[in-house]
């Protein structure tokens, strides 16, 4: 694999830190796009993409070191700095709640937020998993012959002790997948389903507007806020939970690793939502309040 791509100098471009930018730019630039289409202020998609950034980098490590607290507990320093070793439902989780925060302050429903941001997510999610491919960093699944199976050498393989007790100390005691050893390029799954869970959601998000078609008498209302949400988390949990079953994830409790629970209960979130969406159909629609124009921009307009 290729960890790092070139060096600039002394700077060393790594190729996960590199497409975890993209994904990010990516994800801003669609976010970007939805605010605009809700009628919200274009200033909301900088604020969303930078708590996003923070809280979904802070979440995922935390998550990442409490899955592996011996080997934290080994080298607090390394492994709390590495550029690697990021938990995704972690960051997911702990950026949710920071937007949560932001919304209530802004006085703007979650809900809206959470639907502009579905799209970008499944394929921010997507584009990062090239780069754990791209790094080699064991997110790599079982052993394959599988004619697409991948070897992957020069892989930054995390320490064994974070491998007690998964499916890869059983294979392989040393801790390390030999290098000729064909694997489930599990992240090129994702990316693929992710891309096709975008595209599905990318579709479907001006379901929010109504249909006002002559066909249709009095029309037909809009998507309620928080729909589409529900549907990602939905689509991003079956999608997870399906892979583990290729991954080298230790396994917790009724053969499931930690990842699945927690798809688990999203998948849940997700059901309970669309049922409280169905059952109350007459939720009224956030109706974004006018955008401010600066004096400095009036004074422009009058020219």
């Amino acid at each position: 694999m290729y960890p790092e791509l070139f060096k600039i100098g002394p700077f060393t471009v790594y190729s996960y830190g590199l497409m975890l930018g993209i994904a990010f730019i990516t994800a801003s630039w669609l976010l970007t796009k939805e605010i605009e289409r809700k009628k919200l202020n274009p200033n909301l998609a900088t604020e969303i993409t930078i708590l996003a950034i923070v809280f979904g980098i802070v979440g995922a490590k935390l998550l990442h070191l409490i899955e592996n607290f011996d080997a934290f507990l080994n080298d607090p320093v390394g492994m709390a700095f590495s550029p690697g070793g990021l938990t995704f439902f972690g960051g997911l989780v702990l950026a949710i709640f920071a937007i949560w925060i932001y919304a209530r302050r802004k006085k703007i429903p979650f809900l809206v937020i959470a639907d502009a941001t579905a799209p970008a997510l499944a394929l921010a999610y997507g584009i990062g998993r090239i780069g754990c491919h791209l790094a080699g960093d064991g997110d790599y699944g079982i052993p394959t012959n599988l004619p697409w199976g991948t070897n992957y050498e020069n892989g930054t393989v995390p320490p064994s002790i974070m491998f007690q007790g998964s499916e890869i100390a059983k294979n392989y005691p040393g801790g390390i997948v030999p290098n000729n050893t064909p694997l489930h390029p599990t992240p090129i799954y994702e990316f693929l389903i992710c891309v096709i869970i975008f595209t599905i959601l990318w579709k479907l998000r001006k379901k929010d507007l109504p249909d006002l078609s002559a066909d249709k008498a009095g029309g037909k209302a809009g998507w309620i806020d928080g729909k589409l949400f529900m549907i990602y988390l939905l689509f991003i949990s079956i999608e997870r939970f399906s892979v583990e079953f290729l991954r080298l994830n230790p396994r917790i409790i009724f053969d499931l690793s930690e990842a699945q629970l927690i798809s688990v209960g999203l998948f849940f979130v997700g059901i309970i939502g669309l049922i409280y969406f169905a059952k109350n159909k007459d939720l009224k629609k956030f109706i974004p309040p006018p955008i401010e124009v600066s004096q400095k921009s009036k004074g422009k307009g009058q020219k």
